[in-house]
C-alpha cells in the first residue's frame, strides 16, 4: 500500500502512534451481515453530517460577534446564491453514488475508476464555466436578492473570495459520491472532517486574526474545499485496482449520455427542491418578520433531523446500489425493510424532544419571547413533516443507488405542483397553519409518488 498523510495520535500508554489517514477512512471494517453493514454506514454517515452544522455554527458565531451586524447578513445573504449555484450540481454526488455502487455490486473494477474520471472531467468543465461566468452570476444573484448597500457589499466580497473555489468544490461532490458508492463512509467521514475542521481554523485565523471579515469567511471556506480535494485524491490513489486515465474510455460517447440523462433528471428535481424549500421561506416573510424567524427555527429543526436521516438515506444508496448491481434482490428488500425503519427509529425520539420540552429547544435557537412563543405555537406540524419526511428522504435513497433519476424528477415536480397553489392560499390568507399544511402536502407527495414508482423500478423476485 502506498503511505498515506500520516496523524500522529497518543496512546493509552502516553507515546505517539501513527495512524494514516487510508486506515481511518477504511476503519471499522464492514460485518458480513446485511443489518451490520447498514448500521456501520447509517453510523459513519451521521457522524459526517453533523459536523455540518457544527462548522455553520461556528462561523455563524465568529462573524455575529463582529462590531458590525453586516458582515454577518452579507455572508447570509451571498450563501443563498451559493446554495442555488452548488445545490444544482449536486447531482454530480448523487448520480456518482449510485453508478458506483451498481459497478461495485456487479465487481467491475474497471467500469467504478470510469466512472470517477468521466465524471470529474464533468465536474472541472462545470466549474470552468462557473469562473467564467462569475460576473454575471454575481450580480444576476445580488439583483434578485435584497439587502441594504453595506450588506450586499459584504456578501459581494465573500462571494469574491468563495468563488474561485468551484473546481474544488464540485470535484469532491464527485469524490464523496464515489466513496459512498464504494461502501466507504469511512472515508466520506475523513472528508467531512477536514473540510469542517479547515473552515473553522482558517475563518478564525482569518475573521478574528486579521480582521478580514466576510472575505475571510469565503477564503476559509475556499481554503477548506482544496484541503478536502488534496485528502480525496490521496485517499483515491491508495485504492487498489486504480486504472491510469485512458481518454478514449473516459469520452465514451455512449457512457457520457447515459451519465448526462441522469444528472439531467437529479438536477431538475434538486433545483424543484431547493424551490419549495425557498418558497416557503419567501412565504413566511410575507407574512411578517415574527412568523419568518419563528418558522426559520423550526426549519433548523427539520434540518437537523434531516442530516440524521439522511446518514440512513446515504447507506440506502450506497447498498442498494450494490445490491441493484449485483441483482441482488432479496437482499434490496431486506435493506428497504431495515432503511424504512431506521428512518423513523431516527426521527421519533427527536420528535418526542421537541413535543416534550418545545420552549426549551425553541429557547436555545432564539431569545426572542414572540418568536418563541409563534414556534411553539406551530411546533406540532414538524410530526407529519419529519414523520412523512422521513420516508421521502429514505426513498430518495434508495431511487438513488438504482439510478432512477426520472422517477425522481416526476416524483419531485408533481410534489412541487401539490405545495406552491396550497402555499399561495396560504400567503392570501395570511394563514401560517395553511402554510405549514402545504409543507406536509408536499412531504406526503414525495412519499406516495415514490411509493408508487417503486413497483417498477424496485427489483422484484
Amino acid at each position: 500500500m502506498t503511505p498515506g498523510l500520516v496523524l500522529e495520535v497518543e496512546s493509552t500508554f502516553g507515546r505517539a502512534d501513527t495512524v494514516s489517514l487510508d486506515r481511518l477512512a477504511r476503519m471499522p471494517r464492514a460485518p458480513s451481515s446485511l443489518f451490520g453493514r447498514f448500521a456501520r454506514l447509517t453510523f459513519l454517515n451521521v457522524l459526517a453530517n453533523i459536523t455540518v452544522p457544527m462548522a455553520s455554527l461556528v462561523d455563524t458565531a465568529l462573524l455575529g460577534h463582529l462590531a458590525d451586524l453586516r458582515f454577518l447578513a452579507g455572508v447570509a445573504l451571498a450563501a443563498v446564491l451559493f446554495e442555488y449555484v452548488y445545490w444544482s450540481f449536486g447531482f454530480l454526488r448523487m448520480g456518482t453514488t449510485g453508478t458506483t455502487a451498481q459497478a461495485w455490486g456487479r465487481k467491475d473494477t474497471s467500469a467504478v475508476f470510469l466512472i470517477l474520471y468521466r465524471s470529474l472531467v464533468v465536474a472541472l468543465a462545470l466549474a470552468v464555466g462557473i469562473l467564467v461566468l462569475q460576473v454575471p452570476l454575481r450580480e444576476l444573484g445580488f439583483l434578485l436578492l435584497s439587502g441594504a448597500p453595506e450588506v450586499e457589499a459584504a456578501g459581494r466580497a465573500y462571494f469574491n473570495a468563495r468563488i474561485w473555489a468551484a473546481p474544488a468544490t464540485l470535484s469532491n461532490f464527485v469524490l464523496l459520491g464515489w466513496f459512498l458508492g464504494r461502501e466507504e463512509s469511512g472515508a466520506a467521514l475523513v472528508l467531512t472532517v477536514v473540510a469542517n475542521l479547515t473552515n473553522i481554523v482558517c475563518n478564525y485565523i482569518f475573521i478574528v486574526h486579521m480582521g478580514l471579515a466576510a472575505f475571510g469567511a469565503g477564503l476559509g471556506t475556499a481554503i477548506s474545499q482544496y484541503a478536502v480535494l488534496a485528502t480525496g485524491l490521496l485517499l483515491w490513489h491508495q485504492r487498489p485496482g486504480r486504472i491510469p486515465w485512458r481518454w478514449s474510455e473516459i469520452s465514451d460517447s455512449t457512457a457520457l449520455k447515459s451519465m448526462f440523462r441522469l444528472n439531467r433528471d437529479i438536477l431538475l428535481r434538486t433545483v424543484a427542491l431547493v424551490t419549495a424549500f425557498a418558497v416557503f421561506t419567501n412565504c413566511s416573510a410575507l407574512m411578517g418578520t415574527v412568523v419568518l424567524a419563528a418558522n426559520t427555527v423550526l426549519q433548523r429543526l427539520v434540518m437537523l433531523v434531516a442530516y440524521l436521516v439522511d446518514g440512513a438515506a446515504f447507506a440506502a444508496e450506497s447498498l442498494g446500489g450494490i445490491f441493484g448491481g449485483a441483482s441482488d434482490s432479496a437482499s434490496f428488500k431486506r435493506l428497504y425493510r431495515i432503511a424504512m425503519t431506521s428512518g423513523l427509529l431516527l426521527t421519533l425520539p427527536l420528535l418526542a424532544l421537541f413535543l416534550g420540552f418545545p420552549e426549551s429547544v425553541i429557547g436555545i435557537l432564539t431569545s426572542h419571547p414572540d418568536a418563541i412563543e409563534t414556534a411553539v405555537r406551530y411546533l406540532p406540524w414538524l410530526v407529519p413533516v419529519l414523520g412523512i419526511g422521513a420516508l421521502a428522504y429514505i426513498f430518495d435513497g434508495l431511487f438513488l443507488g438504482l439510478t432512477a433519476g426520472r422517477s425522481l424528477r416526476n416524483a419531485m415536480l408533481v410534489s412541487l405542483g401539490a405545495f406552491l397553489p396550497l402555499a399561495g392560499i396560504a400567503v392570501m390568507r395570511q394563514d401560517n397553519h395553511l402554510l405549514w399544511f402545504s409543507l406536509a402536502v408536499f412531504m406526503l407527495a414525495r412519499a406516495l409518488t415514490l411509493g408508487w414508482a417503486s413497483r417498477g423500478v424496485f427489483p422484484s423476485s
